[in-house]
């Protein structure tokens, strides 16, 4: 493998049909079957009770996604730096602050607008994880979960230290939903570090390469890919969960193109 190289320490999923990665990995390798559902978002672990009751989707579904793929493996979460890539905000509320807009009055609630900023779960994962580290936030539309893979590591190659990637969608309401049509709410985490190690599942590679998209092989989950801009990941998870060697295309701007390549540890 050439590009950035990073070990997947843990890996987290949740989305419509499957509540977490273990889950999800059964349902890829064909143990269990898959069946479409809504997504079932847990009460956010370590806010205080005020904040559990302000917070979004995004919020709660960044927090599942970041605490599953960190206790897989047992990292301390005060110094781990993080990623978060979404290729959009709160949708719900969004849609609330636009329709309270167009009212006489115009007043718009300062929790909503709290809410409604891109950075919104990453300032809630600081105060969950009492996280100290460095934290990048970032949105590249369709491209989001390539851009962020992309960030992390190269934190990872560049400055030696583990990284915890989480990629998340949440659908918007009302006529943004028209313009943007997202699946229910969904999403990825990977702890990517410098080195292997005991809790090391995978070998990952980003490198510059024209490679062909992935599949998983179920139409289903492909299908959920396309839709949603956190699950491109979906044919690099099918391959470790079937502890296959994968190399697939991903998403990116124009003029770059980007490959994932992925080697299960012995």
């Amino acid at each position: 493998m050439t590009g950035l190289v990073g070990y997947l320490d843990g890996v987290a999923a949740l989305g419509p049909g499957f509540d977490n990665w273990p889950m999800l990995a059964a349902q890829l390798r064909g143990e269990q079957p898959w069946q479409a559902a809504p997504t079932q978002l847990p009460a956010p672990q370590g806010l205080p009770s005020a904040e559990r009751r302000r917070v979004g989707k995004p919020v709660r579904l960044a927090l599942a996604l970041g605490f599953e793929a960190a206790a897989m493996s047992g990292a301390a979460l005060t110094h781990l730096a993080t990623v978060f890539a979404a290729s959009g905000g709160d949708g719900d509320n969004m849609h609330m602050m636009c329709t309270a807009l167009a009212e006489p009055d115009r007043a718009v609630s300062p929790t909503r607008f709290t809410n409604s900023v891109h950075n919104a779960p990453a300032g809630y994962w600081g105060i969950a994880a009492h996280a100290e580290a460095p934290c990048n936030v970032l949105s590249a539309y369709d491209a989001s979960f390539s851009m962020g893979l992309l960030d992390a590591l190269g934190q990872v190659q560049a400055e030696r230290r583990s990284v915890l990637l989480i990629c998340y969608d949440t659908p918007y309401a009302g006529p943004l939903a028209d313009l943007r049509p997202l699946p229910e709410p969904c999403g990825t985490a990977m702890l990517l570090s410098p080195q292997p190690g005991p809790a090391s599942l995978a070998r990952i590679a980003l490198r510059v390469d024209a490679a062909a998209p992935g599949t998983t092989g179920h139409a289903a989950f492909d299908a959920l890919a396309h839709a949603a801009p956190s699950m491109r990941a979906l044919p690099a998870l099918a391959a470790l969960a079937r502890r296959e060697h994968g190399s697939f295309g991903l998403e990116a701007p124009a003029g770059l193109a980007l490959a994932i390549e992925l080697e299960p540890c012995a």
